[in-house]
C-alpha cells in the first residue's frame, strides 16, 4: 500500500501542471479506494515552495494584467488570475494532507476530495483560455495566496482561518457577481465553469470551518471570536465586504460572526 505523506510530497513538487493535476487524480481515486496508508509516514518536511513551471511571471498584484471586461484580453487576463488561483489551490490542498498528521481519516479525505476539485477547475479554466488562443502563463500573477500559506503553515488552525475561511471564502462573495458579468457578454461557458467552481467551493471552505472548528475545540477556544483575532493577526484588518451571507453560512459561517466580521469596518462609536 503506497503511503499517502510520499505520494502528495511527489504531486506538490511536480512543475509541469498537467503531470501535477494527473497525480493529483490518480491520488484521489487511489484513496477512494482505500489504497493509500494515512496512519503513518515520515515526518514532513519543510516545504514552502511548491513546483511551478516557469510561467506565469509573478509580479506585484498591484502590477498584473489588467483585467478589464470590455476587451477579450482582459476577459483571458481575469480567467488567467482565476486558474492561478485554482492550480495555486490543488497545492495547498497537496500541502494540507501532506504537512498535518494525526489527524481523523476525514481531515484527509476532505482534502483530497479538494484537490480532485480544484485540479477540474483549473483544467475547466485553462480549457476555456486555450480556445480564446491563451495558455496558463501568457499573463502575469501575483503570490500572494501562498505566501500567507507559509505565514500559516506552523498551525493547521491558522492556516484552516486563514486560507479557507478568508482567501478562499472570498470566492463565496466576487463569483456570484462575475458570473452575472460573464452571462451578460453571452459566454455561457464561463457561466457553466463558475458555477461549477461557486457551488464546488461552498463545500471547500465547509472543510475549512469544520478543521478549524476540529482545533478550536482541542485548544477549548471560542471559534467566533478567534476568527476575528485570526483576522486582525493576519489580514491587519477588517475585511472587505458585503458579504454573501446565504453561501456563507453553508460553508459554517455563523450569523454572529458575520456580524462581527462587519463590524469591524464601523469604527468606534464615541461617547
Amino acid at each position: 500500500m503506497q503511503n499517502i505523506y510520499e505520494q502528495t510530497r511527489q504531486a506538490l513538487l511536480l512543475e509541469d501542471p498537467d503531470h501535477k493535476l494527473e497525480l493529483t487524480m490518480q491520488l484521489a481515486g487511489l484513496w477512494d479506494a482505500g489504497q493509500l496508508e494515512w496512519q503513518e509516514g515520515p515526518a514532513p518536511q519543510l516545504l514552502n515552495e511548491p513546483g511551478r513551471p516557469d510561467k506565469p511571471e509573478f509580479v506585484l498584484p498591484a502590477n498584473v494584467n489588467k483585467r478589464k471586461m470590455g476587451k477579450e484580453e482582459g476577459r483571458a487576463a481575469l480567467i488567467h488570475a482565476l486558474a492561478h488561483i485554482e492550480l495555486t489551490a490543488v497545492n495547498l490542498a497537496l500541502d494540507s494532507v501532506y504537512r498535518y498528521r494525526d489527524m481523523p481519516k476525514e481531515y484527509y479525505a476532505d482534502w483530497m476530495q479538494c484537490a480532485r476539485e480544484e485540479s477540474t477547475h483549473f483544467l475547466a479554466l485553462r480549457g476555456r483560455l486555450r480556445e480564446m488562443g491563451y495558455d496558463y502563463g501568457s499573463f502575469t500573477a501575483h503570490n500572494e495566496l501562498w505566501n500567507t500559506a507559509v505565514d500559516t503553515a506552523h498551525d493547521m488552525m491558522d492556516r484552516m482561518g486563514i486560507i479557507h475561511r478568508v482567501f478562499e471564502a472570498r470566492a463565496l462573495d466576487v463569483v456570484p457577481k462575475t458570473i452575472t458579468r460573464f452571462d451578460k457578454l453571452g459566454d455561457r461557458k464561463m457561466v457553466s465553469i463558475l458555477t461549477m467552481i461557486a457551488n464546488e467551493e461552498i463545500g471547500h471552505v465547509s472543510s475549512g470551518t469544520r478543521w478549524f472548528h476540529h482545533r478550536c475545540a482541542e485548544k477549548g477556544l471560542d471559534p467566533d471570536s478567534t476568527f476575528i483575532e485570526l483576522l486582525w493577526k493576519y489580514m491587519k484588518g477588517p475585511l472587505k465586504g458585503p458579504f454573501n451571507h446565504e453561501a456563507r453560512i453553508k460553508a459554517g459561517f455563523t450569523e454572529q460572526e458575520l456580524q462581527m466580521m462587519e463590524a469591524m469596518e464601523r469604527p468606534a462609536s464615541k461617547d
